[in-house]
């Protein structure tokens, strides 16, 4: 399978079979505790969906916590067990739950339009104080959990990678790995995918860090493949374009 790394697919492949056996025996217990194995990966990604809402004020810290979210998906999975066909649709499943669930409880962020529009305006001063603003509230997971650090699992890293992807825009890539560490590249890119609705954030996510595809990722957001194609298009554009105004130009 192409959409999630070899690893994680072994994992949800046995995890799937576990589940049908236990469905079928009627035992919930035995049942909760295998879906256990795979629920680090919806914990992050719903820790992160928290963290971006309290960053940008539009939810207060600590009214949520992730398994606020997460523990109803033992009661959805075991529900609809019989009608999920294969490990690919259980875990499209377990995202478009959760997703649904997020989004009756937090309020939809609007795209910060003036932020983009003065892009090409903001000192060197400015883009820091903005950055350390957007961490100050919105750094740290609000869930820490030893399953999160399975080595199997990604980290929700962002990287260069996941924005420069033609071969032109990777010769840009290079230059800013030349001035850039890890942690300031992943610094910026929160802050401006912060900047952004909750839409462009999610399937940016779900794409980058979740391994979904295009048309998945539609299924889970219940939207056209061609929408989800223009959000994931114009994050990237706004996140290069970023990069380029904020390093690029005042370095030259």
């Amino acid at each position: 399978m192409e959409t999630v790394n070899k690893t994680v697919h072994i994992i949800l492949k046995e995890t799937y079979t576990n589940l049908i056996t236990l469905k079928k025996k009627d035992d919930q217990e035995a049942f909760n505790n295998e879906l256990m194995k795979i629920l680090p990966r919806i914990y992050r990604y719903v820790s992160n969906r928290l963290n971006s809402a309290v960053a940008n004020g539009t939810l207060k810290k600590d009214m949520f916590d992730p398994s606020d979210f997460t523990d109803q998906l033992f009661i959805e999975v075991y529900d609809h067990m019989d009608k999920i066909g294969n490990e690919d649709e259980l875990h499209a499943f377990l995202f478009k739950t959760v997703d649904r669930l997020l989004e009756d409880s937090l309020v939809e962020e609007e795209f910060d339009q003036l932020f983009f529009e003065n892009i090409d305006a903001y000192s060197k001063p400015e883009w820091d104080a903005m950055e350390e603003n957007y961490s100050t509230d919105g750094d740290g997971d609000l869930v820490m959990l030893e399953e999160l650090d399975d080595s199997s699992y990604d980290k929700g890293d962002y990287s260069l990678d996941h924005v420069f992807i033609t071969d032109d825009e990777k010769e840009l890539a290079a230059k800013l790995d030349e001035s850039l560490n890890k942690e300031r590249i992943e610094r910026h890119m929160r802050l401006v995918l912060g900047k952004m609705n909750s839409a462009m954030r999610t399937v940016f996510e779900l794409f980058v860090h979740q391994g979904f595809t295009l048309k998945e990722i539609a299924h889970i957001r219940g939207t056209k493949f061609t929408e989800v194609e223009r959000i994931l298009t114009d994050a990237r554009k706004f996140l290069k374009e970023s990069f380029e105004k904020r390093f690029l130009i005042e370095s030259n």
